[in-house]
């Protein structure tokens, strides 16, 4: 029986070994295992920020040619507001009845158009250029419908009158053209007054 106990021991003592030195080697390959999946995710870090890093040094350089080429964009849209309100002073000096005897009407209304000349020639300069869109079919990147006006004359969604005058500012739009467009009539609108 202490044969068999002895037999025991010595079994339990070598399994015992057995596993210490399994534990030992386990935590060694463990260990250079979690080092070069340390080392991958470190280097997967890296490129990432890299990668980042550059995406960031691309925004600014286009933010920063974007802000060359239209830096004067806010500029250039409210100084439209000029134009726009010397046009409706020339048009109200010259409907006004109680100016039309004025001798030196013609002169101030001259005058304006000088200023008017001027001002179109800088925004030419400066890239701020008409839309043209009278006789032309509605767009509504650079129109916008302000009402239609039935014509049988010409092709639905011909622009027939121009109300406010559009700009681009370089290849962008400034402010849209605020227009009448053409419509076809209104068979039920000719039905009821048949009738």
């Amino acid at each position: 029986m202490e044969n068999e106990n002895d037999n025991i021991i010595e079994q339990n003592e070598a399994s015992d070994n057995n596993t210490q030195s399994q534990t030992i080697n386990k935590p060694e390959e463990i260990s250079e295992l979690s080092v070069e999946d340390k080392l991958k995710e470190a280097h997967d870090k890296t490129l990432r920020a890299l990668a980042e890093t550059e995406n960031q040094r691309r925004r600014f350089e286009k933010e920063t040619k974007e802000a060359f080429a239209y830096g004067g964009f806010n500029l250039a849209r409210e100084t439209l507001s000029v134009l726009d309100n010397l046009q409706r002073a020339y048009q109200s000096i010259k409907n006004d009845e109680s100016l039309k005897d004025n001798k030196d009407l013609n002169k101030f209304l001259e005058n304006i158009n000088i200023i008017e000349k001027d001002l179109i020639t800088i925004f030419e300069k400066n890239n701020i250029k008409k839309i043209n869109c009278l006789n032309e079919k509605f767009d509504p990147n650079n129109h916008q419908a302000m009402l239609e006006i039935e014509d049988e004359k010409v092709n639905p969604g011909t622009v027939l009158q121009e109300i406010q005058s559009g700009y681009f500012y370089k290849d962008r739009l400034l402010r849209p053209s605020f227009v009448a467009v053409a419509k076809k009539k209104n068979i039920k609108d000719n039905k009821i007054e048949e009738k």
